[in-house]
């Protein structure tokens, strides 16, 4: 599985007095995104770092395009690059209702042991899970 999407509403408190989305909240909604992409192959974040796995970023980046507002219905679309090595690459689209293209954004993360806080390679149970 290569790609995932889901849908939320937007909280009155992940915006400014004009009602529009604060910009700062998109990396949430990123993090959501692969949330919800890792719980559709069967993983969970919880069960990675109970095996001793995190997986913080290291790069991300975000183009905005159109502002997203309070009670938007947005649906973020979460697509692997490619296959996991010690890093692990996404892209994301962000849309409204409309079909409107708000955001663009990649994030990059990097799978660590938590044992020994270094780089380790992406868990064979992953690799199995996005095989093409």
């Amino acid at each position: 599985m290569r790609q995932n999407s889901f849908s939320f509403r937007v909280r009155y408190g992940e915006t400014d007095q004009m009602g529009v989305v604060y910009h700062g909240n998109y990396a949430q909604y990123l993090e959501m995104g692969r949330v919800e992409w890792l719980r559709a192959l069967g993983i969970s974040y919880r069960s990675m770092e109970e095996n001793g796995i995190m997986l913080p970023v290291i790069s991300l980046q975000l183009e905005y395009k159109k502002s997203a507002r309070y009670d938007d219905l947005l649906m973020v679309k979460t697509s692997l690059v490619k296959t996991p090595t010690v890093k692990i690459e996404f892209d994301y689209e962000i849309s409204n209702e409309n079909q409107e293209l708000l955001v663009k954004a990649n994030t990059v993360l990097a799978f660590i042991d938590m044992n020994t806080q270094r780089p380790t390679r992406c868990p064979e149970y992953i690799l199995e899970k996005v095989a093409d």
